[in-house]
């Protein structure tokens, strides 16, 4: 499933960066007054903003959404992997010391997760 998501998350940034570099800029509109007719254009005279412009609205939607996806793995994988046998820092009472005291966790035994 992590893989999916790293493979969605590469091609709709991939499709953000050549989206943007289609886009023409706001200075574009001097050409015309050069000979760069309307009728020359790919997308016809109203230009290809709109078009370029909810597509990259959509791909930034599904970038969003897969950057929080692999957030949410990310913090299920540390929930598994944190009952690993790595020792547990608690902080004593503050009537005692200051020192934390290292608490060793190898008895307890990892359950694998269930898939």
């Amino acid at each position: 499933m992590e893989q999916l998501i790293i493979i969605v998350h590469v091609l709709a940034a991939l499709a953000i960066i050549g989206l943007i570099l289609l886009q023409q800029g706001k200075g574009a509109e001097a050409g015309a007054s050069f000979g760069g007719g309307a009728s020359q254009t790919v997308f016809g005279s109203s230009g290809g903003g709109n078009f370029f412009s909810r597509a990259t609205a959509v791909f930034s939607l599904i970038f969003f959404i897969t950057s929080f996806g692999l957030a949410i793995v990310a913090k299920n994988k540390a929930d598994i992997s944190s009952n690993a046998g790595i020792p547990a820092i608690v902080e004593q009472s503050a009537g005692d010391a200051e020192v934390p005291v290292v608490e060793d966790a190898a008895d307890e035994v990892p359950q694998a997760p269930e898939q």
